[in-house]
Formats: structure tokens, sequence, C-alpha cells
């Protein structure tokens, strides 16, 4: 399974590491290994080691150990609260995204390979010492020609080789323990894999991050809550991200917000409406919101705004999601659970076939009890999170966009809860939520939609008589087919060609085995020597017997 001498190293040196900070029950447990684990068990290695810390603080040292990759994969991971222990997110969700910068002389070449200019000819000056190193890419500050302060992000000059790498064994692993670990199944690792794919790899596009970083500004401008950097698109590439210099401070460094006298209260409450506006309004939401991602302007302590950076992890729901998502919340908050229940059914969110009053039994359990607390001390990262849990016992899927919208939830309420304790998220959030319900069931909507609809059947009615006709010329020439597309039985299909190419794979090596067996035993044409068929029999049947073994193993079957 494990093809190339580069991946099996660095299986290996995985392995070393997760033995190194005590977790070699992990490498033990794996099906490759389980055959050698009296060989770990003798290793000095294991025999004086200070075990310290829970399980989830001795794998974030040992993604740290391993480097970038494995830092971002393990921040993924931290958010996957519904698939993972709490002591294996709580300790992941410590790690931090600081790794040693590389070399300045590095980070011009790219530069200059990117804009197809030396520094000089755009800059006026740049800051060699990196301002931030981070798993993906570094920041240096920089002046412009005109005068303009900038800071510059590079792309480190070895990740997408090392990213490759490390993702076709993560890959690979997945499909092992997929297969051979019931317990690593409940984690659904092919699943995790795929997420933590999608997620690296629009990081790596500078020119995609400076999009959303644009399209952000523009869903703010002229807000007084809100402010993005502008992006210097005629500097920036696919590896390179030009933009604005902004000035603030740090929102972790609270007691140093407190002593410029800004207006806490009000900086928790705009943190929460932002991050509603952003999901709700727009449907485009920053899902990184870290503290090393958001900065305040206190130019105007009174009016605090904030200003965000880092765009490279965006995210977005569908329609039906907002909507569904939106009555969820407001439904639990007024404990209605058979609407839960009921809007869990009816947006496909939980397989048809779940009984609705077991779900409501469900999630009366998971909320009476957070319901019993002051309104205050209410988090609604840990209700959304309680709700995905309990859907998924009833067969609910998260899909990825879900659970990024949960993990920047547990941000802002974080953070807004760091910065005034007394806030009441819940009293920031049902204002827009019901105003927004009503923009988009009320009869406003429903005006909107008769508006555009509308247009839209004019703009289309020159047409219809045209297309009328044809149908009927067609009719009466009896051209006209029933054309059904199905993504089900499209499955199906792909399915019986799969079994059949499998069938005729079984029959090819049973017919090379029987001839094979059957040439080595007869001695068909006296003229040759016996010896002759024997050998050609012999490998007639062990190459239909290696046919036979090969392809049920195909990998793209297992996984």
């Amino acid at each position: 399974m494990i093809r190339g001498t580069a991946e099996f190293l660095r299986l290996l040196h995985i392995q070393h590491v997760l033995i190194r900070h005590g977790l070699d029950s992990w490498v033990v447990s794996m099906h490759l290994w389980r055959p050698l684990r009296w060989l770990f068990r003798l290793h000095p290695s294991t025999w004086f080691r200070a075990m310290s810390g829970s399980q989830g603080d001795r794998l974030r040292n040992v993604l740290e150990d391993l480097g970038p990759v494995f830092i971002k994969l393990g921040q993924l991971l931290s958010t996957r609260r519904d698939l993972l222990p709490d002591d294996i997110t709580d300790g992941l969700a410590r790690l931090q995204d600081q790794v040693q910068p590389f070399a300045s002389s590095e980070a011009r070449k790219i530069i200059e390979a990117s804009l197809g200019k030396s520094i000089d000819e755009v800059f006026a000056s740049f800051e060699d010492t990196a301002l931030a190193s981070a798993s993906i890419a570094q920041v240096h500050a920089a002046t412009l020609l005109d005068g303009r302060e900038v800071v510059v992000k590079v792309v480190r000059p070895d990740i997408r080789p090392r990213i490759r790498r490390d993702l076709a064994l993560a890959r690979r692993l997945a499909v092992l323990a997929e297969r051979w670990s019931p317990e690593a199944r409940r984690f659904h690792p092919i699943e995790l894999v795929e997420d933590y794919e999608r997620v690296i790899l629009d990081e790596l596009d500078m020119q995609r991050e400076a999009a959303s970083m644009s399209q952000v500004r523009r869903n703010f401008e002229g807000d007084a809550r809100l402010h993005v950097p502008e992006v210097l698109w005629q500097h920036s590439g696919e590896r390179v991200l030009v933009m604005e210099r902004i000035q603030g401070v740090p929102i972790g460094q609270v007691q140093r917000l407190k002593d410029l006298g800004c207006n806490m209260q009000l900086l928790a409450e705009r943190g929460v409406e932002i991050f509603f506006t952003q999901v709700f309004r727009d449907n485009f939401f920053h899902a990184d919101m870290h503290p090393g991602n958001i900065f305040v302007d206190v130019k105007d302590p009174q009016h605090p705004r904030y200003v965000a950076v880092d765009f490279g992890i965006m995210g977005s729901l569908t329609d039906a999601d907002q909507l569904y998502l939106a009555q969820n919340l407001l439904a639990f908050f007024n404990r209605d659970y058979r609407k839960v229940a009921r809007l869990h059914l009816e947006s496909g969110w939980v397989p048809a076939d779940a009984r609705l009053d077991e779900l409501e039994a469900a999630f009366r359990g998971v909320s009476e009890p957070i319901f019993e607390r002051p309104f205050g001390e209410i988090s609604f990262a840990t209700l959304l999170l309680k709700l995905f849990r309990t859907g998924r016992r009833f067969g609910m899927e998260v899909q990825p966009q879900l659970v990024l919208l949960q993990k920047t939830l547990l941000y802002v309420e974080g953070l807004g809860k760091q910065l005034y304790p007394d806030l009441d998220l819940w009293t920031t959030a049902k204002p827009f939520l019901e105003g927004w319900l009503k923009e988009r069931l009320g009869w406003r909507a429903l005006r909107k939609n008769l508006r555009e609809e509308g247009v839209r059947l004019v703009e289309q009615l020159p047409a219809i008589p045209g297309l009328l006709h044809d149908v009927l010329r067609k009719a009466r020439r009896g051209e006209l087919a029933l054309e059904w597309k199905s993504k089900e039985l499209e499955r199906t299909r792909r399915e019986l060609q799969r079994l059949r190419r499998t069938t005729w794979s079984s029959v090819i090596g049973g017919v090379l085995v029987l001839a094979g067996v059957m040439s080595a035993g007869l001695n068909i044409d006296p003229g040759l020597p016996g010896g002759m068929w024997t050998f050609a029999g012999g490998l007639a049947a062990a190459g239909g017997l290696l046919w036979l073994l090969a392809w049920p193993r195909d990998l793209r079957d297992l996984s």
C-alpha cells in the first residue's frame, strides 16, 4: 500500500515521533505493525519516558514536531468536536501556527519571480525580518515607491511538494484505518483527510485569498464595524499577496484595550453582529477568526472597529442550509424541540426514516440542561456542537461548511466573552435572525420574488411560441424522448460496470489457472518435451493466481 521509499521513510519518522511523545499505543494498534508490537516494547526509548500531559497535549507536541503541514491538519481536527473526544480537541485547539521563518533571500526570489521585476523596481524598502511566519506563508513589511506602507505575504518555497507527499500518505493511511480499525472508522478518517485537502490547497493560492479579501471589503464598504485591507492587485500573484498595512491592537491584548478606554461591550457585540452579517446577509464568512487574525482600530475608543486579515479559509452555506440553520437556532431558544426535529428531517440533515418523536426527545434531553442556566452563560457554539452530535446519532452527516461555521462561531463567542464576560450572545443574535427570516419568508420576500420572477418571465415570453412550436413539431414526428438523469442510477450503472469488470477479471484469472494446471499435468503435443508444458502451465497458473489476487484489492475499490 505504501508506495515509494520517501513515503515509507516519512511513515517511519512519524511513528518514531509518536513513540517519543508516548503515543506508541496508537502505532502498535495499526494493522501494519500488530505482528511486531513486541519489538516496540523492547525498544529502550520506551523504558524511561516521562509521560506528562493529556493525549491531546501529547498529540499537539507530535504535530508541532512534524512541521507545518501537520500543524495545519491539527488545527482543522481541533474543530471536529462532533467526531473527536474533547480531550483531543482541547489539546489541538492550543496549536500555535508559528513556525521558523524561511530565509529572506528565498522570499525575495519568490517575489521577483512572481512579479517579473526586481524588489527595487516595486518597493522603496523591504524588511528582510519577517513580521510573522506561519505554516503556509510568512509576512514581510514593505513600502511602495509611492510611499504607501504594505505587507507582503509569501508562500513557503518548499511547501507544495511536502503537502503532496503528506497528503498522499494521509490518504493511504486513512484507507487502511477505515478498513482495519473499527475505532478509527467512527472518526471517518477519509472524510477528515478530504476536508483537510480542500482547506490547505485553497490556502496555497494567494490570488484566491486576495479575491476573498476584496469581496469582504466590498461587502462592508462604509461599515463602521469592520475594515478589510485593500489588495494591491498589480503586485499580487498566485504565490505573493501585497496588501495595505493596517494598524491596530491585537484582539488578544484585552488589558491593553481596556487601558486605552475601549468600549468593551460594544466591541464584543459588534463581533457577534459581524459574524451573523457575514453568514446570513452575505453568505460569505471569514472561517479562520482566531486572535492572530483579528485586530482592533482604537482611533475612536468608544466606537472601536475590527480589522480582519488572512482570508485563506472562507465559508458559505447553501440557501437551504442558511434558512434551516436560522430556523433551528430560533426554535432551539424557543424550546420548540418538535420543530427542531421536523426541520432536521425536512432539510435532509437527518435520514427520512428517522422517527420524529425519538429525534425530538433526543434534542430535548440535550438542550434542557443548557437552558437551566442564565442566558448570559449559555454557549451558542456548544449548543450547535450538541446539535451536530445528536444528529450524528441518527445518521446525520455533517457537511464541511457547517463545521466551518461551528468553528467560526466558537472563535467569535470565545473572543466576545473574553472581551466582555457578561456578553449575552443570544440577545444580540436573536433580533438579527428574526429580521433576516422576515426578509426571507415574509410579505417583503414574496413581493421581491414575484418581482424577480416576473422580470425573468417577461424576458422569456418572446421565446415561448417558438419553443412550443418546436415541441409540437417533434411530437408530430415522434421525435420526443423522455430523458431521466439520476445520480442514483448513475451510481448503480458505475457499480454494475465495476462488477462486470471484476467478473470478467475473475473469469480470465480462473481460465488461466485452470489452463495452467491442465497443461502442466498433460503433455498435449507428444513432439514437445513435458518439462516445457509443465513450465508454461506453471507460469500461466501463477499469472492467473496473481491476477485474481491483485484485481479486487485495487485501492480505488477499497476507498
